[in-house]
């Protein structure tokens, strides 16, 4: 894909896993689609399990492939539905499947200069961007703006329930609000 074919004004292209984390990367850009009148790009990208180098040498790979891309693009197509409905997020949307590594695709679609892109950090926080992951990629490598938004205060609280449920510990429900 050129940096030419995109339509309207601009772009805002977000990386889309499904992770709480992505969902609320996800609905920033959606407002910040609507604030500058630029289409939403969710991107789901993905990769075989076990990464390429496993999908190289496995010669049933092939089979597998079209059925991964299929998943890939139903969770794409759940997770906006669950996000945005049936209203839609006020904004024209173009929602793209790739195979590939994560911060590299965006990096690769966000090419134009009146491109946002939009991930999330992670449940750790600001830190995080600057790591290895998705998030720190894109702000180290992009040729456009990049928006890193920092987690739902609500990930936080639902981390440390799960943690105290994985543990058999009690959970104090005053904690929860």
């Amino acid at each position: 894909m050129s940096g030419d074919d995109a339509c309207g004004p601009g772009r805002v292209m977000v990386g889309v896993s499904g992770s709480l984390g992505s969902v609320t990367a996800l609905c920033r850009a959606a407002a910040e689609a609507r604030r500058r009148g630029a289409a939403l790009w969710p991107v789901l990208a993905w990769e075989p399990p076990g990464g390429e180098l496993a999908a190289r040498r496995s010669a049933a790979t092939f089979l597998l492939v079209d059925e991964w891309e299929r998943l890939a693009r139903q969770r794409l197509c759940e997770v906006l539905a669950e996000v945005f409905g049936d209203a839609g997020p006020g904004v024209p949307v173009h929602g793209l499947v790739v195979r590939g590594n994560p911060g590299r695709a965006l990096v690769e679609l966000a090419v134009r200069d009146d491109d946002v892109l939009v991930v999330g950090t992670g449940r750790r926080g600001w830190h995080r961007v600057f790591s290895g992951r998705v998030a720190g990629y894109c702000v180290r490598h992009a040729r456009c703006c990049v928006l890193a938004v920092p987690p739902s205060p609500l990930e936080g609280v639902l981390a440390a329930a799960h943690r105290r449920n994985s543990w058999h510990l009690p959970l104090d429900s005053k904690q929860l609000s």
